[in-house]
């Protein structure tokens, strides 16, 4: 069995859905791995990690517009404010979603379906870099 681990770096620009998916799939091109798995990790308490349809943007804008709604920026409820009115909002969508994913590989690739992309969803107004670091293991 081998392992492989590499950190990746996502450019965000403010609230929404990130893809990279390619960048996941040459990360297991590269670890070697035919049979396995991946488990993605966001190392982010106000971003999360999301698999999610990659053939319509109405979906992401869809999601996107959801979770606005549910969990508004500056909702009184919320104390803490450290960071502005979205600081807590964005903790509440991370805690709502996954900040890990696991997929399975074969034959070397993702086994993804037809229109399954892998996201980091941005729950901040403003533009961040993320880090999520990617552990493959396998034979």
């Amino acid at each position: 069995m081998r392992q492989f681990q590499k950190i990746l770096t996502v450019e965000t620009n403010g609230p929404g859905l990130t893809e990279f998916t390619a960048n996941a799939a040459e990360i297991v091109v590269e670890s070697g791995v035919e049979t396995g798995l991946v488990h993605v990790f966001c190392r982010h308490t106000s971003a999360s990690l999301l698999i999610q349809e990659n053939a319509d943007p109405d979906v992401q804008r869809d999601l996107l517009a959801f979770f606005k709604r549910l969990v508004p920026d500056g909702n009184a409820l919320f104390i803490h404010r450290a960071e502005g009115p979205d600081d807590m909002p964005a903790h509440v969508k991370t805690a709502l979603t996954q900040t890990t994913l696991t997929i399975p590989i074969a034959n070397g690739v993702l086994m993804l379906g037809t229109w399954q992309g892998i996201y980091l969803f941005e729950h901040r107004r403003r533009p961040h870099t993320r880090s999520v670091v990617l552990h493959v293991v396998g034979d």
